[in-house]
């Protein structure tokens, strides 16, 4: 059985490059039931950059991922601006990040998608209006 494409968030992509944190086990678990590539798009990983690098623990391991395929860039904000800013103005009472935006996006796109998140938000925002994300993230 073919697995579901999984759209990877900010949370799990820093637990999973940073052992000691609170859901590193459960991430790590996670990304070795995933079939690469991962799914992302820059504002996550503007996010993960951003706070890997506010540690002192920089940003060289985020590019790894990319160069080695594990992580792939999967949207367009030039090309699906006017999907993400509607996205954005119905949770704006959130409120929804351009990252969150861009997942919810990603799961429109592609149907059998799963996000891989540590945000709850995830069980709220729906797609196609009312839909449901599938998401996997920590009991």
């Amino acid at each position: 059985m073919k697995q579901a494409i999984c759209l990877l968030d900010t949370g799990p992509l820093l637990s999973f490059l940073g052992a000691g944190l609170k859901h590193h086990s459960w991430t790590v678990e996670q990304w070795k039931r995933a079939s690469p590539p991962l799914l992302t798009c820059e504002p996550v990983l503007t996010e993960a950059a951003f706070l890997l690098e506010r540690e002192g623990r920089g940003a060289d391991s985020i590019f790894a991922l990319l160069e080695r395929g594990v992580i792939r860039l999967a949207i367009s904000i030039q090309q699906e601006q006017a999907d993400l800013r509607a996205l954005m103005h119905r949770y704006r009472n959130r409120p929804m990040s351009l990252a969150d935006a861009c997942l919810v996006r990603l799961s429109e796109i592609h149907a059998s998608a799963e996000v891989l998140t540590l945000d709850s938000d995830f069980r709220i925002y729906r797609r196609h209006g009312n839909k449901v994300i599938p998401v996997r993230m920590p009991a």
